[in-house]
């Protein structure tokens, strides 16, 4: 069997088996909605080489319109999924058809601005409850089986997770896929051979907004709630950041990243309380009201030491071996 695929079905077995060896399924699901914003970003900032500051924006849109449908329009569960991704898809095309054809820090802050009127408009919207947001979003159920139960949820999750990186992993080693990339390396060769290349940006960003969307969709399930939180320029910048740790332009980087970041937003207080009963250093109790110190400081510490993130390091580190013993 392929080392890959059955890397891949040990990784799906695991995750199913959390809950049951102990894990907080809110938490792990945090974490895979996490996960799939970073892949998604990662598609467009590793794979396609356009560094956006508006992809807030999506998450942000789909968890309010699938809390709308949910709440407001009494919809079926999968049919406020499927309508927050097709929102976010929507805005995605319109904000690359708006910003595609520049490149560079005039691309990223064209999506920045973007972001910032639609978070402007959300903060004064009627729908989205302004600064207290859309609350006690219904579950309901998916296919008869109902997702008030933590447990059910998690498996729904866990399969749109896996399915979603399916798709990103699928049209990564596509031809599509391999033309990102070329642009990414070179994009006036690609516009001398002939290729369409705005053609490719658009699709390469619509197809990660829609991701992102379907990312805050579930979100907003999992939490029952669409706050303003999830559209800020904050959230784009977390997403650089996960990307930034885990590797950009690796598959598993991201999930890294999201995984390392949610630890640290979670669980930086517990550790420092322990560090201080273990140490009976006082200044440690505060730490937990320090997160984005610690996570500044590794940010600080991939960029200096590891710059193509945890895992491009060590994929590297892989080539080389191999190369040497060769």
């Amino acid at each position: 069997m392929n080392r890959q695929l059955l890397a891949s079905l040990i990784a799906i077995i695991v995750i199913a088996a959390l809950p049951a060896l102990g894990g907080y399924p809110i938490f792990l699901m945090k974490v895979m909605c996490y996960a799939l914003f970073a892949c998604a970003f990662n598609l467009l900032l590793g794979y396609t080489g356009l560094l956006s500051f508006g992809h807030a924006a999506f998450v942000g849109l789909a968890g309010y319109m699938c809390g709308l449908a949910l709440t407001s329009w009494a919809w079926p569960t999968l049919g406020g999924l499927i309508f927050g991704t097709a929102c976010a898809a929507l805005l995605g095309l319109i904000f690359g058809v708006l910003s595609i054809r520049r490149s560079g820090i005039y691309f990223a802050m064209i999506t920045l601005a973007l972001a910032q009127m639609l978070f402007f408009y959300f903060l004064q919207a009627h729908f989205t409850g302004g600064e207290d947001g859309l609350q006690n979003i219904p579950r309901g159920s998916i296919l008869g089986l109902s997702l008030k139960q933590d447990i059910n949820l998690y498996y729904v999750v866990t399969a749109i997770f896996v399915l979603s990186y399916a798709l990103i992993w699928r049209t990564v080693h596509s031809p599509f896929g391999q033309a990102l990339k070329a642009i990414r390396e070179n994009e006036p060769r690609m516009v001398s051979l002939g290729y369409d290349v705005n053609r490719f940006k658009l699709l390469a960003f619509v197809l990660s907004a829609a991701l992102c969307g379907l990312a805050g969709a579930t979100k907003s399930l999992v939490f029952a709630s669409a706050t303003l939180s999830d559209a800020t320029w904050q959230m784009s910048g977390t997403l650089i950041l996960m990307v930034l740790i885990g590797g950009v332009g690796t598959l598993s980087g991201p999930v890294l990243g999201a995984i390392i970041y949610v630890a640290l937003e979670n669980k930086v207080g517990d550790w420092g309380r322990w560090l201080m009963h273990e140490t009976g250093i006082q200044w440690f109790r505060v730490l937990g009201e320090s997160v984005t110190i610690v996570i500044g400081l590794i940010f600080v510490i991939c960029v200096l030491s590891f710059r193509r993130g945890i895992v491009g390091e060590w994929q590297h580190w892989r080539q080389t071996r191999g190369a040497a013993k060769a």
